[in-house]
């Protein structure tokens, strides 16, 4: 995987079909602020699988060991500016 790309909203949607069959990571800014990432996978379907899975087991070890729910933690990941609500 290749080095990690910054790219705006605009950018990214303008080249979108460049973008997903790359195999550079993207982190995509919308007003300077970073709001998501594009990170591509290697299509090895059990490799996938596992990652997933491991993914998992790990959200369910934190919301454990934390006691937050899955809204409390996903909140903590929500990176949008509340402001403009």
């Amino acid at each position: 995987m290749g080095k990690l790309k910054n790219v705006g909203v605009r950018e990214f949607r303008d080249h979108a079909t460049s973008y997903l069959s790359g195999s550079d990571p993207i982190a995509v800014s919308k007003h300077g602020r970073v709001v998501g990432f594009y990170v591509p996978l290697q299509h090895d379907d059990d490799e996938v699988t596992a990652a997933v899975t491991k993914l998992g087991e790990t959200v369910g070890k934190v919301l454990t060991e934390s006691g937050l729910t899955e809204d409390e933690l996903a909140e903590l990941f929500d990176l949008r500016d509340r402001r403009a609500e």
